[in-house]
């Protein structure tokens, strides 16, 4: 009988623990207007680095390191890739990054589940929406968003790793300005 006791006893201190760091995760998304991070990003194994600004709702600029010119940029409607030799452009609803870069949405999944604790360090919140399943990883301690991963549209898993994060920064207004296919 105590046995059970403690064991119902600990589960309990450890979702009053997730609850409280949940509700802190939801309070500092609340008040992040943007954010700026230094990004690793492994898609099927590639490996790349670079830099990245959000301003929600939904606008991304990353440039990526030595990669050819690459960067990636939403203004909330389109998604532009584009390199020197390339340019892809793809309406934002038909990728992850609409769900990801979506602050509102993301509020309302994160207060909907419980989330998982990782290695005693991360609260993950997984969740399906349509054709998506996307994984949301949070510090537990400075409750920041550290990472995500997700199915990307040509069905490759990428997992997103973000550090040295700055938030409510001054951003530019022509930062997420889409680039010309033309300029290089």
């Amino acid at each position: 009988m105590l046995r059970y006791f403690l064991i119902f006893f600990l589960f309990m201190c450890t979702s009053i623990s997730n609850a409280e760091v949940k509700e802190k995760i939801i309070q500092n998304l609340k008040d992040t207007k943007n954010l700026d991070f230094k990004f690793e990003q492994n898609i099927n194994g590639k490996i790349e680095n670079g830099n990245c600004t959000i301003e929600y709702q939904k606008k991304i600029f990353c440039e990526y390191a030595r990669s050819n010119n690459k960067i990636l940029v939403s203004n909330g409607k389109s998604l532009v890739i584009k390199t020197r030799t390339s340019y892809y452009r793809y309406p934002l609803k038909k990728t992850a990054l609409n769900l990801i870069l979506d602050k509102n949405f993301l509020l309302e999944k994160i207060k909907k589940s419980d989330g998982d604790i990782i290695d005693e360090k991360y609260l993950r919140f997984k969740f399906v929406e349509g054709d998506y399943q996307i994984n949301i990883f949070f510090d537990i301690f400075s409750y920041n968003i550290i990472g995500w991963q997700n199915i990307d549209i040509y069905q490759n898993l990428v997992i997103t790793y973000l550090f040295d994060l700055k938030k409510n920064i001054n951003v530019t207004k022509n930062q997420f300005r889409l680039p010309n296919p033309t300029n290089n």
